[in-house]
């Protein structure tokens, strides 16, 4: 029997709020759709790091608070908390883990290996956040403690980097 979890349901290429929440379908690929859905959310980074720090910032506070709507909506129509295809929360922690990073393809590939490693072992308090936190802010909250964690690593580099 089929987990209904893995499967893309048919709604994710009808219904833009699943469309979104899937990563623009990036979640319906298999294997490892969280890693998909952050490969399809690095393109956005290049255009958010064009624009002002106010700007980029607003557009993680917006995409955080469409992200719970968009996740809350697509987990309860498709009846499974935290399908594996939803992958908007992906899309919002790569974000954050290199919001105020360094520029350039060095730093893109470290903040993209960093969240995804934060994402995927969940240290705490991300994995506490994981089985405790409901809805669709529990689904965006662990990822967004996660970018948070990349993005410090991240900084952390630069500053031992910059004493070299």
């Amino acid at each position: 029997m089929t987990d209904a979890r893995e499967t893309t349901p048919p709604s994710v290429w009808r219904n833009p709020i699943h469309f979104l929440a899937f990563g623009f379908g990036s979640g319906a690929i298999r294997p490892a759709p969280g890693t998909w859905g952050t490969l399809a959310a690095l393109p956005f980074v290049l255009l958010w790091q064009q624009l002002p720090l106010g700007g980029y910032s607003l557009v993680i506070v917006l995409s955080t608070l469409l992200g719970i709507w968009l996740c809350h909506r697509t987990a309860e129509d498709l009846g499974v908390h935290d399908h594996g295809g939803i992958v908007w929360d992906e899309f919002v922690g790569l974000w954050i883990a290199l919001w105020l990073a360094p520029t350039g393809w060095l730093w893109l590939l470290a903040g993209f290996v960093l969240f995804r490693l934060f994402d995927i072992w969940k240290p705490w308090p991300i994995r506490w956040v994981d089985r405790q936190v409901g809805g669709g802010f529990g689904i965006m909250l662990d990822d967004i403690i996660a970018g948070f964690m990349a993005l410090l690593v991240l900084l952390l580099a630069e500053t031992l980097l910059a004493m070299v």
